[in-house]
């Protein structure tokens, strides 16, 4: 029983250790391994973002003072849907009220610029379980900018 015990509180000492660093780590070779498997041509952010260029879009970027005008749908890594615009339709957002991703992501676009953006939990809502999303997602999110 004192084996129990001692397993029990070592195994829950390095879940409970697992830091940012660690989920940073955890979050990058998650967003590789699905670069891979999806056969993508991303680049890397300093900041930990992956991101894909479909579309550049025209040469002036949105700032993060701008209100954006933009399609996107959003999913788990896993595939699962989690938010989206209807087809055909935009959404506004002023880009600095957005998750962290975003406001790093969405100025890799100009007008009419599209792509994909692998937003790290760290920089999407950390720990934080948000309505369907787990906490310490990675988030996918296929944007297309119309305006800003």
């Amino acid at each position: 029983m004192t084996r129990f015990f001692l397993l029990l509180f070592v195994a829950s000492t390095v879940i409970m250790s697992c830091g940012p660093e660690d989920q940073a780590d955890i979050d990058r070779d998650l967003i590789l391994d699905y670069i891979q498997t999806n056969n993508l041509q991303a680049e890397e952010d300093p900041s930990g973002l992956f991101y894909t260029i479909d579309a550049a879009g025209g040469d002036e970027k949105p700032e993060l003072s701008d209100s954006v005008t933009i399609s996107y749908r959003g999913t788990l890594l896993s595939g699962l849907q989690f938010d989206a615009t209807d087809p055909g339709e935009t959404a506004t957002f002023l880009l600095s009220d957005l998750i962290q991703g975003w406001r790093i992501g969405i100025p890799k676009y100009g007008r009419d610029g599209s792509g994909t953006l692998l937003v790290p939990s760290a920089l999407g809502y950390g720990p934080n379980r948000i309505g369907p999303i787990p906490p310490n997602s990675v988030l996918v999110f296929d944007i297309e900018v119309f305006d800003f």
